[in-house]
């Protein structure tokens, strides 16, 4: 009988968002779908404001919302002064990370029209000259991480490797006869570089001056290859070297 403020509110409910309270039972997913779309079209609501619109208790909208909160998926600001005793009541909002998840975004397409735009304007080196500016900062950050790694290419290549994999390229380094391989299993910016391979090409340069020779692309995402793969040729002075990485040790005289 406590619960008869909850009923009344579901009756207001759109179809198929009403829902019992999941307070006392397991997570559901679903109703932190719920509450993160609510976020999403309101801006921002209290813990009070979420569960009278989703029928929740206190402690139901109580957990999920801390539940979120530990995610990432929510941040919180003071709602302001309160209007009676206690402390201001907090506004739940969406995080940059969890808004990217709620729908599909133009990102690409706005870097495909301005890159567009440059090369119509300025010409092709233009593009060029800003992919190598956008892959410096990234370069510096790169040579920064591996200081120490020493002079060997494969060595480099693997110091490398978990650099790249830190900034969210997903990389790994392995040997093959023929010398090693930089393999990028994830690109931030496939799509665009699909129709500039400028990007593709300025990053391949880094990679160059990073290691220390020469390197040749053999496959990029870009291209329509499932990774970005790139050859170090091994040199006379590095032969029967050998390089490891987070799953073995190769030697690379086979």
């Amino acid at each position: 009988m406590r619960n008869t403020g909850v009923v009344k509110n579901l009756e207001l409910l759109p179809v198929g968002v009403a829902e019992a309270d999941p307070a006392a039972g397991t997570p559901d997913g679903r109703t932190r779908d719920k509450i993160t779309a609510l976020l999403l079209e309101r801006g921002g609501a209290t813990a009070a404001e979420v569960g009278r619109a989703l029928g929740l208790s206190p402690a139901g909208i109580r957990r999920h919302l801390e539940a979120l909160l530990a995610d990432g998926d929510v941040t919180t600001r003071s709602a302001g002064a309160p209007r009676g005793r206690g402390r201001p009541a907090k506004v739940f909002l969406l995080t940059d990370a969890a808004r990217l998840r709620c729908g599909t975004h133009a990102y690409d397409n706005i870097a495909s029209a301005a890159l567009r735009f440059i090369a119509a304007r300025s010409g092709e080196q233009a593009v060029a000259e800003f992919a190598e500016a956008q892959v410096s900062a990234l370069e510096q950050r790169c040579r920064a991480a591996m200081e120490g790694a020493g002079d060997d290419p494969l060595a480099r290549a693997e110091a490398l490797a978990a650099v790249l994999t830190d900034e969210g390229y997903a990389a790994n380094a392995t040997a093959i006869a023929t010398g090693g391989q930089l393999c990028q299993h994830h690109c931030p910016v496939a799509h665009v570089a699909a129709e500039f391979p400028q990007l593709c090409e300025a990053e391949t340069a880094v990679i160059s001056r990073l290691i220390g020779t020469h390197v040749q692309r053999l496959a990029t995402i870009a291209h329509g290859d499932g990774v970005c793969t790139t050859h170090i040729p091994s040199s006379p002075g590095h032969a029967g070297k050998t390089i490891s990485n987070r799953n073995s040790t190769v030697r690379t005289d086979r």
